[in-house]
């Protein structure tokens, strides 16, 4: 897939098919390389002609504009060091300026990333792509690919900006708090490919004596007091046994640090490369502002702290619709909320990074001296009394050595007394490999908070056992949903999928014909999950008819299981029909139907007249589907423009109405329009338009555009007033696509 929002085409992105989309620069010649990243197989190779410094640069130049922030990135592997940078270029072509990234501290034959970030610069309309490296010799090559141009790419729900998370532009995001410099460097660093938020830029925290040196980001993003927050970033410590972290920092109304909360890395292995620290904590009741720090505990003067995509975020659900707080799911800062409620067992983070773990990069490890039981309590969280509950975990083991293990619930009410546990459910290892071991109670009257609690029985001594990902959640539905008429849409809520796994989403109509449903990827076809919860919005279900909708789920390992919803109805006036966009659902329109099309079917002929027969010879296609015009009244200057930008993108487009009208729901191209007034009178609103209609087939790869994520959070990082955001955007709509001009 196109990296999105990047301005240059597939070709030029991942020179597959060919090298087309560049040309030499300076010292050098071009040629299509092999061993690619992007799955073509192919890349870039830029060769020298002498020894010296060497460019390469997009032949196509591209629009932009002057005090825009644009980014550029590229994979890339050689003998040499590198550098990437923008041309830009007038109107009449002529190059202003050219800005350029660092250039790498060490040359590297395995794929790595460069990338630049910088303000397009008075009087430019264009911009170009520059590659560069310096060879030592004629003949020697550099290899490029995942090439990109475009607007920065941040992480979406990021409180922080651009320039923080990511140092593209300079370090100004950060200031020192003890004994340390800030700078940035160009590491060597093999990003996955499709990582695109993380650049070569990374921010380098140099500590300037032995002992601690810490440093802290300049911004102060608003956060809600209550709401759990997740930071983390990639860190890179100088040595196996630095003591790396990082901190989520809380400041009241006044900028008083009121809270900070430390997650330290544990001791990578090996200890090369960028491994992601995560820390979370809810926002104390006075908390108005947060920021992110990082350190380097007993540190050696000299040592280099980096780091890259650094993010503060609201903490995300492990469950949907779990209440248990981040950090005593995951693990990933400690134990958080954990105890050891009876018995000899111990409990600790696993270590070291990366060692065990279903989510991040850590779980809980406990170890039990003797062959005997224990019970692990976790932290409380509120529950409603009288509804079903779900505790679950994830649990591993390296050797076999226990018993059971029973994973309850423990119920309390509001003054904190004991109610008593749940009966739980008791589980067995098969194997060394990680399970989902969960239980289901209903919380007694007046329970108003519970601990997910787990009963664990060692059969040897020095037992050791893994828990992740644990999550207590109300029970609802697996499959739930509900006809919205008013908006012409059904909604479908799927919970408890496997996350990695796969889904198929049908509609099935009353005959038992089934479709598939559309969603942000096309037809929900085998679609990849990312999370445990899915809702669809389906748009092109039809009026009048009952549905039901048919899910075929698969698992990581491929096995199917199925599930099927309720049956529902959308409802119409009978004197409405809808016009819908596929992949635009927000701008569907509801309209007046003034009169429904008298159809026509072409067909092409060629008739021959056979000398000496009566009858000509006519050889026909085959007859074409049907055309005819639709006659619809709109009856305010909101329904006007709303069609208006229905029709603008000419896109296929479908129509609906209610059964026993004579039509069915049919996929339409709308031809030249017709916009009348229906009375002479000057401020009359309603208009009759006459829609010329050509049938056209389903459209099996439209994608519903939607915000991604997006939130006015994230609109308010990047702009500071509304000038600021009425330049980049044309319309409210591509405010929330993230269109902009």
């Amino acid at each position: 897939m196109p990296i999105p929002g990047n301005f240059l085409s597939p070709t030029a992105e991942t020179i597959d098919p060919n090298t087309s989309g560049w040309t030499a620069k300076l010292n050098a010649t071009i040629g299509p390389g092999v061993g690619g990243r992007t799955g073509g197989g192919g890349c870039l190779s830029v060769k020298s002609v002498a020894a010296g410094e060497m460019q390469a640069r997009t032949v196509s130049s591209y629009p932009v504009t002057a005090g825009t922030v644009y980014y550029c990135f590229a994979d890339t592997a050689g003998v040499s060091t590198e550098r990437i940078g923008i041309r830009w270029l007038s109107a009449a072509g002529t190059e202003v300026a050219v800005s350029w990234s660092m250039t790498t501290l060490t040359a590297s034959s395995g794929w790595h990333r460069v990338s630049l970030a910088a303000v397009a610069p008075a009087g430019v309309t264009q911009a170009q792509v520059l590659l560069s490296s310096t060879e030592a010799g004629a003949t020697v090559s550099h290899y490029w690919e995942n090439i990109y141009l475009g607007l920065p790419i941040r992480t979406t729900g990021n409180l922080l900006p651009f320039n923080t998370e990511s140092s593209e532009l300079d370090a100004s995001g950060w200031t020192t708090v003890v004994n340390a410099t800030i700078s940035r460097q160009v590491p060597v660093i093999n990003w996955a490919v499709t990582n695109y938020t993380a650049g070569g830029h990374t921010l380098a925290m140099t500590a300037v004596a032995a002992g601690n040196a810490s440093i802290l980001a300049v911004d102060r993003p608003t956060v809600t007091p209550g709401l759990e927050y997740l930071a983390y970033a990639y860190l890179q410590p100088p040595v196996v046994t630095a003591q790396a972290w990082i901190e989520l920092r809380f400041y009241d109304s006044v900028g008083n640090q009121i809270q900070a909360t430390r997650s330290t890395l544990a001791p990578p292995t090996p200890a090369t490369g960028m491994y992601r620290q995560r820390v979370s904590a809810k926002a104390p009741a006075n908390a108005a502002t947060c920021s992110v720090a990082a350190g380097l505990d007993g540190a050696s003067a000299g040592q280099v702290l980096r780091l890259e995509t650094i993010v503060i975020t609201a903490a995300p659900e492990l469950q949907a619709g779990t209440v248990l707080p981040y950090a005593d799911g995951s693990f990933e800062q400690g134990v958080a909320g954990w105890t050891v409620a009876s018995g000899v067992a111990a409990i600790a983070r696993s270590s070291p990074w990366g060692d065990a773990a279903i989510d991040g990069s850590y779980s809980l490890r406990v170890s039990s001296s003797t062959a005997t039981t224990s019970v692990l309590r976790s932290a409380r969280a509120p529950v409603t009394a009288g509804v079903n509950w779900r505790a679950q975990i994830h649990a591993g083991a390296d050797v076999l050595t226990w018993t059971s293990i029973t994973v309850r619930v423990r119920w309390y009410d509001a003054a904190n007394v004991d109610l008593g546990a749940s009966t739980g459910t008791s589980y067995a290892l098969p194997t060394t490999t990680w399970y989902a071991l969960a239980s289901d109670a209903v919380a007694p009257a007046g329970a108003t908070q519970a601990a997910v609690e787990i009963v664990v029985v060692a059969s040897a001594p020095a037992s050791e056992l893994f828990i992740d990902k644990v999550a207590l959640w109300q029970v609802l539905p697996l499959t739930d949903v509900t006809a919205n008429s008013d908006g012409g849409y059904a909604t479908l809520t799927l919970r408890e999928l496997p996350v990695d796994g796969e889904v198929t989403v049908y509609r099935v109509a009353q005959d038992g014909t089934r479709t598939l449903v559309r969603g942000t990827g096309g037809l929900i076809d085998r679609q990849i999950l990312t999370s445990d919860l899915l809702v669809v919005e389906d748009h092109e279900a039809p009026m009048g008819v009952p549905v039901y909708y048919w899910v075929e789920v698969y698992d990581v390992g491929g096995s199917r299981s199925t599930r099927s919803s309720s049956t529902i109805t959308l409802t119409l006036d009978v004197n409405e029909a809808w016009l819908k966009d596929p992949g635009n659902p927000q701008r569907n329109l509801r309209v007046l139907v003034e009169k429904a099309p008298d159809w026509q079917r072409p067909i092409e002929q060629s008739g021959h007249v056979v000398r000496g027969r009566r009858n000509k010879v006519v050889l026909s296609g085959r007859r074409q589907g049907l055309e005819g015009e639709l006659a619809v009244w709109t009856r305010s200057d909101d329904e006007r423009r709303a069609l208006h930008l229905l029709l603008d993108s000419g896109r296929t487009l479908l129509w609906q109405a209610m059964p026993g009208m004579g039509v069915t729901d049919m996929y339409v191209s709308v031809g030249q329009i017709s916009e009348t007034r229906v009375s002479r009178l000057a401020q009359e609103v309603w208009r009759a338009w006459s829609l010329p209609m050509t049938e056209q087939d389903m459209p099996v790869t439209v994608g519903v555009s939607g915000a991604a994520g997006r939130t006015w959070q994230d609109i308010a990082v990047e702009f500071a007033t509304w000038n600021d955001l009425m330049k980049v955007y044309a319309s409210w709509e591509a405010v929330y696509l993230d269109q902009r001009g």
